[in-house]
């Protein structure tokens, strides 16, 4: 096995787990059960206590 193989394996590796984190995070992001808490956490530096 070379450096070239064992490069190529690498970046093919890197890109398919980036690419996989990615699509799991959007997923996650746009599930519709999930839309009152981010529009809570959207809220959240407005709401703040003004003392």
């Amino acid at each position: 096995m070379t450096y070239e193989d064992i490069a190529t394996f690498a970046q093919q590796g890197g890109t398919l787990f980036f690419m996989t984190a990615f699509l799991a995070g959007l997923l996650y992001a746009l599930q519709p059960r999930k839309k009152a808490e981010f529009d809570r956490a959207a809220r959240m530096p407005l709401d703040g206590d003004d003392d």
